[in-house]
């Protein structure tokens, strides 16, 4: 009795201690009830040590204990579920590093105690297995998915279908642990909890249990579990960016950041404590941010998103068959009779063999009723090949025909003049004559600027003589008008060749020059030379374009749906065409 008194006096001595330091991480001053009972639950988790602990290291220590085969209503005692945290703590040890070993006994003292707290404050000194698997697996750490799985298994039926009152009795003691860290107004057990968590199925499997407890939002009761682990995931991540209330350079965990003003962030700490400043209030819808990205890969992932043509979307989680796994089939394990392992090598290959000889022989006896089912099959799956190939054959053809008809219409049409050797010789022929009247143009054109040079020479020469010399009195000046550049009206067709312009630069001053020469054979001379450049000049003109004239009548010839006429009074080259 003295021995059970001072270890009932203990234990509550480590359950106080427990209490008091998550009193003295401040976390009853955080406003939100869900980010509350998920943060005393990760405190009480890591103060454990079991965020160290998966579900399959649980799931190996109940093996190991036996718990896997005893029925979910039976009673495990103090002892007995010391055992188990025993095996649970001391296998976490042997995978640690030695440079990361934990107190073994103190975590077993601190985590038996708050599971005696949650479920038997009155002290009768009992749990039930049920209840232990479900503290356990929802307490300790590893993926959520996998979490989810177990405690699906626990309470579905053989065929892979939920059972509303295991359901029922699940909430009811996994509940029970946020009212163990006084969350129980909030997170308490109501009879329209299970209800409310799957309102309109009927019949519930795994991976509608699984969209239902992940969705986002999950269901209200539940809220804090996905919380608890999305804290685990978000302890170490950094966030380069300063708080607006409390003005930190960084920040770790989550970010939350205003909709409404602009560039306004808060770290988890103010933003859990309704903390604001300036035009910030409380009211204003924030944004949770688990990871912080730079501009840079802000602006790749939404160019990304925007250009996919598809979702980019993972689900919550892989998609499990509808049925249960089956469990293996041992029944041809030979087992060994003896204990001293005396038996021959081939006996036991006998008695193997003729276990299996046995089970052929019953599957074959099975295999006729089975025939049929199996010949339909194969034969709905041929057909389904057959309408399939026939299908692609069917869009091969289409995509050919498709792709002769782009090229012929992609191809250009042809040219029905050069069928016509007549046409085309008459149309070389002019191509050749406008070959060389472009020459000759460009002679003439030359031997204009040169004529010019010689010009502007004389013009300087004569305007160096005084007005006093003997040779510029005005008795010896002879009044001859210069000649100006004779307009023609096929010349204006031509814009870069015009004869206009083939005297205007120096027109005035070389006739004012030579109205004070006193040498008219020089001056006549060079004035008969301009008039002949620019006479050859006009006449070219005219004759290069009736040359084009021609070839662009030559070209309407060509055509097929036009008709070209010549009139009787027009001059020869000139026609008109009728469309």
């Amino acid at each position: 009795m003295i021995e059970d008194y001072g270890q009932s006096g203990d234990n509550m001595a480590d359950r106080r201690q427990l209490f008091v330091e998550m009193r003295a991480q401040d976390l009853d001053s955080i406003r939100l009830s869900t980010y509350r009972t998920a943060c005393k639950l990760r405190f009480v988790q890591k103060k454990c040590n079991l965020h160290l602990v998966d579900i399959w290291n649980v799931i190996e220590a109940f093996r190991e204990n036996g718990i896997n085969t005893m029925d979910l209503n039976a009673d495990l005692s103090v002892a007995r579920l010391e055992v188990v945290l025993s095996t649970i703590f001391y296998q976490l040890n042997k995978r640690m590093p030695t440079t990361h070993q934990i107190t073994v006994e103190h975590s077993i003292s601190l985590l038996l105690n708050f599971l005696l707290a949650a479920y038997d404050p009155e002290g009768h000194g009992k749990i039930s297995v049920f209840v232990v698997k479900m503290a356990l697996a929802t307490m300790c750490g590893g993926k959520i998915l996998d979490k989810l799985r177990y405690i699906f298994s626990q309470i579905s039926d053989s065929t892979g279908i939920m059972a509303y009152p295991q359901f029922d009795q699940f909430l009811r003691e996994v509940l029970k642990l946020p009212m163990a860290v006084f969350e129980g107004p909030s997170f308490g057990y109501t009879e329209q909890a299970s209800r409310t968590c799957f309102a309109q199925q009927k019949k519930v499997s795994l991976n509608t249990f699984l969209d239902t407890l992940m969705s986002d939002p999950p269901p209200q009761c539940l809220v804090w579990l996905p919380l608890m682990h999305r804290l685990a995931n978000v302890e170490n991540v950094f966030h380069p960016v300063e708080c607006s209330y409390c003005h930190t350079e960084s920040m770790m965990g989550f970010r939350y950041r205003c909709q409404q003003c602009h560039n306004y962030q808060l770290c988890q700490d103010c933003f859990w404590r309704g903390h604001a400043s300036g035009s910030h209030s409380n009211q204003h819808q924030m944004k949770e941010y688990t990871s912080w990205k730079s501009p840079a890969k802000k602006l790749s992932h939404a160019l990304s998103k925007s250009l996919s043509c598809a979702s980019s979307r993972e689900p919550l989680h892989p998609m499990f068959p509808e049925m249960p796994e089956k469990p293996l089939n041992l029944a041809h394990i030979v087992l060994l009779e003896s204990s001293n392992h005396q038996d021959e090598e081939h006996s036991l290959i006998a008695r193997y063999a003729a276990r299996l000889a046995a089970d052929a022989a019953a599957q074959q006896q099975r295999v006729p009723t089975d025939l049929p089912c199996s010949l339909d099959a194969n034969k709905q799956q041929r057909q389904l090949i057959a309408e399939l190939e026939s299908k692609n054959r069917e869009i091969l053809q289409e995509i050919q025909r498709l792709r002769l008809q782009h090229e012929e219409a992609s191809q250009p049409p042809p040219d029905r003049g050069q069928q016509n050797p007549t046409l085309l010789a008459e149309l070389r022929l002019l191509r050749q004559r406008k070959d060389e009247l472009e020459q000759r143009m460009s002679t003439l054109q030359e031997s204009r600027r040169e004529l010019m040079v010689q010009l502007e020479q004389l013009m300087m020469l004569l305007k160096t003589q005084g007005p006093g010399s003997p040779r510029s009195s005005p008795s010896h000046t002879i009044s001859r008008p210069i000649p100006t550049p004779i307009h023609s009206d096929s010349a204006g067709t031509t814009p870069t060749h015009t004869p206009q312009d083939s005297l205007m630069g120096v027109g005035g001053d070389v006739q004012e020059a030579f109205k004070l020469c006193v040498i008219p054979n020089l001056r006549n001379d060079l004035l008969i030379a301009a008039d002949s450049i620019t006479n050859t000049m006009s006449s070219l003109v005219k004759e290069l374009n009736s040359e084009l004239k021609l070839e662009e009548l030559m070209k309407h010839r060509q055509e097929p749906d036009k008709t070209c006429m010549v009139r009787p009074g027009w001059k020869k080259k000139e026609a008109y065409c009728v469309f």
